[in-house]
């Protein structure tokens, strides 16, 4: 029953044909454009999620995670450059796999969309309360953090969430050259992080190389995953790239290899200078992120893996004061802009599913003065908010991975799919050897899903592994389906004219260029 009611191609395309965009990108704005969309919350924050489970083996885990994600891109790729509408992987799936997986796709897009949000607004106020900290202003230490991480609620967290939650129902744009502005700010300050921190690393800083062994390397590479989500705004432009059978795996392998070398970077001269050992429990072993242990082992530390700003610090505590509030300043500029994406691209997911009859109507609809979805807007917005006040970072990393890696999975097996079924459609990108490359994403994508080892709490269960509770949300999520979608789909027997009125409804604008990862 999930494979049923396949939306043919053709008629998705209808939406794509409505405008023709130049193909004007080469190899190199490509790259430069990957490597805006990757940098992010994840590199600025993750580095002690990272070292808190694999210690100086970090490293590891950011090539494992780099060769994961761009064996999945070049997957992305084809079925981007063959149906150029809006919707991701949720259409995608719609148009190869059907309505019911469809839904379990989009349905895991709000893990990877709007839980994305809520870790960046939690990454977001780690900086910012470390720059009232060092003003003199800071705020209460109960209101600087959740209650798993060792405080009450992470109020700045809350806040920003619901700043930019008005914005995007006020249709505030952003312009092509302030990204590009916020993508600079972003780099200079990892190259002067690097600049800073690498000369002081000792070797004996990196012993032991891995204090988790080798499953701490995996369960990194599953966290650090988050840091390279934003490749597919590569994928994306496929419609819009001169020669892209060329250029499009050049732009995706040479910004993920950018991206990977400035992390390894990162990571060498963030454990070489102050160390990256993690805390350990009585066994010897690492503790859990996100835990209550972990939380009390970090009361009054100042080590790499216990801090919410951590590149910041690094440079704290090399004596560096000034530079490292320069770092928080460029966080707390750009970061706010990746919250911004996120929850507009998790609101485009939800309108698109809303107007193909999976949601209620009523959430697709427009604010007549700011020509906004304000009503899914605002329930998204506010949640998030309440998941970035009350979680640590950590664990909505960890959730919004399970719901990208399930969804990047599908979408490599719609790529062998259609290559079997339509072979002859025109494809403007073709993964290389797809027989060995999606197997491969398909693979590495489970492995990271597997390596997941994050807890999550959930009421009247207690703290679940990370899979569980995804497997939790995709139960809860057909449940939904099957008590509305299925019979109020516009695929649904005697719903073909509701589909036709949608079809005709313009979809909100908001902004121009691609859209940067968390």
């Amino acid at each position: 029953m999930l494979f049923w009611r396949v939306k043919p191609l053709d008629k998705i395309l209808e939406t794509a044909s409505k405008k023709s965009l130049t193909r004007q990108l080469g190899a190199f704005q490509l790259t430069m454009l990957g490597i805006g969309a990757i940098i992010g919350t994840g590199i600025f924050v993750l580095t002690a999620e990272a070292a808190q489970k694999s210690g100086p083996g970090m490293m590891i885990a950011f090539v494992i995670a780099a060769v994961v994600c761009a064996l999945a891109a070049l997957a992305y790729a084809e079925l981007a450059s063959m149906i150029p509408v809006s919707g991701s992987a949720y259409t995608y799936t719609y148009g190869v796999l059907g309505e019911g997986l469809a839904w379990v796709v989009g349905w895991a897009l709000v893990l990877e969309y709007a839980v994305a949000a809520g870790a960046v607004s939690v990454g977001w106020s780690g900086y910012m309360n470390g720059l009232l900290i060092s003003a003199g202003i800071p705020l209460p230490e109960m209101l600087r953090s959740g209650p798993y991480d060792g405080g009450s609620f992470n109020l700045l967290a809350f806040l920003i969430a619901l700043v930019v939650t008005v914005l995007l129902v006020l249709g505030t744009s952003k312009s092509a050259k302030v990204n590009s502005i916020l993508v600079a700010i972003k780099v200079l300050a990892l190259v002067m992080f690097i600049a800073v921190a690498m000369p002081a690393a000792q070797d004996a800083n990196f012993a032991p190389f891995l204090p988790g062994g080798y499953p701490g390397v995996y369960a990194a590479a599953a966290s650090i995953f988050f840091a390279y989500v934003g490749f597919d705004a590569v994928s994306t432009a496929a419609e819009e790239t001169k020669n892209p059978q060329r250029n499009i795996p050049i732009g995706l392998i040479g910004s993920l290899g950018v991206c990977t070398i400035f992390y390894l970077l990162v990571g060498y001269a963030a454990a070489g200078s102050v160390g990256a050992q993690p805390m350990l429990g009585a066994d010897g072993m690492p503790l859990p992120t996100g835990s209550p242990e972990l939380a009390a082992a970090c009361a009054n530390s100042a080590a790499l893996v216990c801090s919410s700003e951590p590149l910041a610090h690094v440079l704290r505590l090399l004596g560096f004061a000034s530079l490292g509030n320069l770092i928080g300043i460029a966080a707390a500029l750009a970061l706010p802009s990746v919250i911004l994406m996120m929850l507009f691209g998790q609101t485009r997911i939800f309108f698109t599913m809303a107007r193909d009859g999976l949601l209620p109507e009523k959430l697709s609809g427009i604010h007549p003065r700011f020509h906004t979805p304000h009503v899914i807007t605002i329930i998204t917005g506010f949640a998030v908010s309440l998941f970035a006040g009350l979680f640590p970072v950590g664990i909505l990393a960890d959730i919004s991975n399970s719901g990208t890696l399930f969804a990047f999975a599908l979408v490599a097996v719609a790529v062998l799919i259609l290559r079997r079924t339509q072979p002859n459609r025109p494809r403007p990108f073709k993964t290389p050897l797809p027989w060995i490359v999606c197997p491969l994403a398909i693979a590495g994508c489970l492995f990271l899903f597997y390596s997941l080892s994050g807890h999550v709490p959930v009421a009247g269960m207690g703290p679940v592994r990370t899979q569980v509770f995804f497997l939790l949300w995709a139960v809860l999520g057909l449940v939904i389906y099957f008590l509305y979608g299925y019979r109020k789909s516009h695929m649904a027997p005697g719903n073909a004219a509701k589909q036709a009125a949608a079809e005709l409804e313009p979809v909100p604008a908001f902004h121009e260029g691609p859209e940067p990862g968390p």
